[in-house]
């Protein structure tokens, strides 16, 4: 079951709801008791195995080629 973060506005208490998606946008009361809350915007990251960067390819030289790009220097 997804897990929502809320804030209440009146004592400030940052806290967490599980609850299903489908009531994802309803009002979550604060473990104080206040009504005010506001769902805050959270993320998250997936990692696992293969999880290294891709390589980077490396820079193709200037159209034209030659150690200066094609300026008829060499």
């Amino acid at each position: 079951m997804p897990n929502y973060s809320f804030r209440c506005r009146s004592c400030g208490d940052t806290f967490d709801v599980n609850r299903p998606m489908a009531q994802a946008s309803d009002p979550a009361a604060c473990p104080a008791g206040h009504d005010d809350t506001v769902k805050l915007l959270t993320t998250f990251a997936t990692t696992g195995r293969g999880a290294a960067p891709a390589p980077v390819a490396a820079p193709r030289p200037a159209a034209g080629g030659g150690c200066c790009g094609g300026g008829g220097c060499c």
